[in-house]
Parts: structure tokens; sequence; C-alpha cells
């Protein structure tokens, strides 16, 4: 296993733009400085932290539900409830409590391509909503774009229903591969999503394009009065990110698939600028934000993270593994374990599951695996000190 060297260099958002805007490189500059704000809803001190155990898998995973077809996103309900998207079929199904899986609904408007197709899921409690439950939002491919939209809960946990759509955000990049795909709601109650360069470099740059970038928007897609570049926009230079978890401090923790030699971690700061496609990997270079930790892309391939007791857990793809990695202070991490190699497949998306277990699910019904009969599985393991 490749023991990554972690730099750990303090600069501001704005100095890391002013060394790019100089180095004359051939991407377009950045047109807007961004303030160096720490969202106050997000960032509770290093106390929050205190006394907390950095936790792994104990014992073998036991299969939850099986026969997923190519499924994407778990999203556990405060009710109790389970759904999980599936990227081909555009359904969202919910988990029964005899492991057998029921439609709830579908995203009339996807069109699966490649590695497009009904990804991300997220959800937002409001008494407000029709059905009186909340938002369910859904990250997707159409034939021409990538969008979010959002959908009313209903029901109770068994029955649960999706109720006519609202688009939040349209007109994200999209293409057959580099589509990112994850959204979650952060502790400042703000929605994020990470966005893939779609295939086309340049956008990772480009401060006027939605690729290549983290977001982060209002409930309704509107911009937060906060954000760095008074856009959508909260990090850039990214490639395909499909991770996006918050630890006990409220920092976010961002996974991201290289390209051909690694595959990151990334602490992901407001403004901040994390080089693709100039550099990838850890490049020693005050322009942009090295990854916390990076793998070989025959490693990881990373897809959806999960933070536990701040240990953040990461589902590999190519990989085929469930990566641990221990979150030692604010800024910096441990060294990763890897649980579970070549064991269940490719792995595309772990949660934090009821009491003290952690959920995942293998994706080898995608077209790139191997799949076994019963795949896809969605599996639980224990996890303690």
């Amino acid at each position: 296993m490749t023991d990554p060297v972690r730099r750990h260099a303090v600069f501001t958002a704005s100095a890391a733009l002013l060394v790019l805007t100089l180095s004359g490189c051939s991407a377009e500059a950045p047109r807007a400085t961004p303030t160096t704000f720490t969202p106050a809803q997000s960032m509770p001190s290093d106390s929050a932290a205190a006394g907390l155990t950095p936790v792994h898998p104990l014992g073998e995973p036991v299969v939850i539900a099986s026969g997923l077809a190519a499924p994407w996103s778990i999203l556990r309900l405060p009710d109790g409830a389970t759904l999980i998207s599936e990227r081909d079929t555009t359904l969202v199904r919910e988990l029964l409590p005899d492991g057998s899986l029921r439609e709830t609904g579908t995203v009339e408007a996807a069109e699966p391509n490649g590695e497009g197709g009904l990804l991300g899921l997220a959800f937002l409690a409001d008494e407000a909503a029709p059905g009186g439950d909340g938002w369910v939002y859904a990250y997707f491919s159409t034939a021409t774009d990538n969008r979010i939209e959002r959908m009313p809960l209903a029901g109770s946990p068994g029955s649960h229903t999706l109720g006519a759509p609202t688009v939040i955000l349209s007109g994200i990049p999209r293409a057959g591969n580099h589509n990112g795909g994850r959204i979650a709601f952060g502790p400042d109650g703000l929605l994020y999503a990470s966005i893939g360069d779609a295939g086309n470099t340049a956008n990772a740059q480009d401060l006027d394009a939605l690729g290549g970038k983290i977001l982060r928007l209002t409930a309704t897609g509107q911009v937060p009065a906060e954000n760095p570049f008074n856009t959508l926009v909260y990090s850039f230079g990214h490639r395909n990110p499909q991770g996006l978890a918050w630890d006990s401090r409220g920092q976010l923790w961002a996974s991201e698939f290289g390209q051909n030699t690694w595959d990151e971690l990334n602490r992901i700061v407001p403004g901040g600028n994390y080089g693709w496609p100039l550099v990838e990997g850890q490049a020693g270079d005050p322009a942009y934000l090295d990854p916390e930790q990076q793998w070989s892309t025959d490693q990881a391939s990373p897809s959806g993270i999960a933070i536990v007791n701040d240990t953040i857990f990461m589902a590999s793809l190519r990989g085929e593994r469930l990566w641990s990695i221990p979150i030692t202070d604010a800024s910096s991490t441990d060294t990763p374990t890897e649980w579970f190699v070549h064991s269940f497949g490719r792995l595309r998306d772990v949660v934090s599951g009821p009491a003290g277990t952690l959920w995942f699910v293998s994706n080898n019904t995608d077209g790139r695996g191997s799949p076994a009969a019963g795949d896809d599985r969605l599996y639980q393991v224990k996890v303690a000190p």
C-alpha cells in the first residue's frame, strides 16, 4: 500500500489565487478573489472533537438487501427509512425491514449514458413541503445537462412516495464520464454538490463554468451570501469529486478521482483551488491545495465517503475495497487502512448505519464490474474502537 507523504502548507485562498494568476499558466486565470470567511455554523470549536476515538470495522459484513441495479447513493431518512438511487433504471428504491425493495418513485427526466444517470440523493426536512415530511433532492443527467431537482416526500417507512419535481439547478455540464454527482446538506443547512469536469479539463479552472467544482447553494438553488466568489462556486480545480462528508468540527472533506496517477482525499476550504488539470496529487506547489491523502488509481477510484467518530470511510470502485482514514486534528489525517480488499467487488457508497454500524453498497452491475448472482448488494458491518 502506498503511504502518502502529507504536506500541510498554510495559506489563504486569496494568496493561492494570486500565485496562480502570476504563474502564467495556460488555463484561464480566475477573475475574482475569494474571501477567507469561516461560516460560524459549520465550524464549531476543536473541543467538539475532543474524546472521539477512531473506529474500524469489526467482523465480516452481512447482506441487508440484494438485487440492486447499478446503485449509486444510499439515503438514510430521519424516520428510519432508507432510499437507494439506481443510476441506469433511474428508480429510487426503498428498503423494507425484510430486506426487500420497493419503488418509491422515478426521476423521469433522467437519461442514463455512460457514467451519467440518476446519481446522488439528499434530504431536507420541511413541514411546509407538500406531504409534510420534506424534500428528496436528486442529482441526475438528462440528454443535455446534469441538474438537481427536489421532490416532496410523503408517507411513512415502507410506503414512501415522491411527488412532482421542481428543478433547483440546471445547465451543469454532462458527458459520458466525469459527471461528479454527490449532493449533501452541510451543518450550515446549505446544499453542497460535487461536479465533475465532464471531460473538458478547462472547466475546472474557469470560475464562470460549473464543471470541475464543488458548489454551495440554498435549498432553492440560490447563491448564499457568504460564498467566496459571489456565485455558486465553493471550491474549484476538481476533476471528478464524488464523496462529500463533514467531521465533528464542521470541516468538509471530499474524495476525488484522479486521471492516471493519483486519486485524492481533499480537505475543502472556501475558495480553494485544488489544481486540476495543472497538477494531479500532491505537487507541493503553493499555488494549489494538496490532497491530504492520495492513492494510486488501482487502489482506489473513490466514490462515496462517510465520517464516523472522525474516521473517514471511503468506498473504492476500481480498488474494490473500503478505506478508513482517522482524522487527527483540524487539518490532518493518519495513515489509511484498507478493508475487505476484493471481497465484494466495486464499492460505490458508504453511510453511517444504525447505532454502531456502517452501511455500504457494491456496484458490480454498472457495466464495469463482474456481477455475481444477487449483485448488487447493500451490506452492514459493525464498527468500534
